[in-house]
């Protein structure tokens, strides 16, 4: 079921929404070659719990962490450990909290010193999928052009699509109906209305789409092990436009 937000529901999610922001402009500025995972992990704990929020992705099914990580040829859901990130890595920060009854979800990719022009490429196609993904989402136009939008973006540009992880709806659960892949035929799907609120992920890779889970039964990686980012906004569809929840004003 889909559940349309209310304006005082919409003003509750802003604040959840706010506070994963912060914790990724923080992450942000320590984001260098020689920290590990575990110390960014740590340090947005320890934000979150400050600000009265609860970390999201903390016991879901059974995830011991706050944040997710993702490096170079891995997509999502990496587990946080005393890996040292490298010059030319890229990192993906996927974060979550609970705050209010309702919950925000924020994920970025960011490179860790300077790294290769492909990455380069990779991380700017990412994020500029999602922000044609956001443009889409706008009244009466249909969930698909959200997916087609952010397929279009990629492929043109010679990446690939994740097809096995999609974006979702979001709100007092952490997943909502409906999902929203970041593939799909324009003009087709849901009919979009104002207070649907959506966490849109792209994950887009250099090489194949395919993908598989390690054994440790979390971290997913590209089947061919070629680059993956990920770039994720929470936003709320309104009569004016989409609005993203996931981001301090001043930026």
């Amino acid at each position: 079921m889909v559940i349309l937000k209310s304006h005082d529901e919409i003003e509750k999610m802003r604040k959840s929404g706010r506070i994963v922001a912060e914790v990724m402009e923080q992450l942000a500025e320590m984001v260098k070659p020689g920290i590990t995972t575990k110390e960014l992990d740590d340090v947005a704990e320890s934000y979150i719990i400050k600000k009265g929020a609860k970390p999201a992705f903390k016991g879901y099914h059974g995830y011991q962490h706050t944040l997710c990580f993702a490096v170079n040829e891995e997509v999502v859901h990496g587990i946080p450990c005393k890996r040292v990130l490298a010059e030319g890595d890229i990192v993906g920060i996927d974060c979550g909290v609970y705050y209010g009854g309702f919950y925000g979800d924020h994920a970025r990719t960011f490179p860790v010193g300077k790294i290769s022009d492909k990455a380069k490429e990779l991380l700017a196609i990412t994020s500029r999928a999602l922000e044609q993904g956001i443009a889409a989402a706008i009244v009466d136009n249909r969930l698909y052009d959200i997916s087609a939008a952010i397929q279009h973006c990629a492929e043109e540009a010679g990446f690939s699509v994740v097809r096995d992880y999609v974006g979702h709806g979001i709100g007092k659960s952490l997943h909502e109906e409906p999902q929203v892949p970041n593939f799909g035929e324009k003009g087709t799907g849901m009919k979009l209305r104002a207070g649907l609120v959506l966490a849109l992920e792209p994950m887009i890779n250099e090489g194949t789409y395919e993908v598989e889970v390690l054994s440790d039964g979390w971290t997913v990686v590209t089947k061919d092990r070629k680059l993956s980012a990920h770039m994720e906004h929470t936003i709320v569809i309104t009569d004016k436009g989409p609005e993203i929840l996931s981001k301090l004003k001043e930026y």
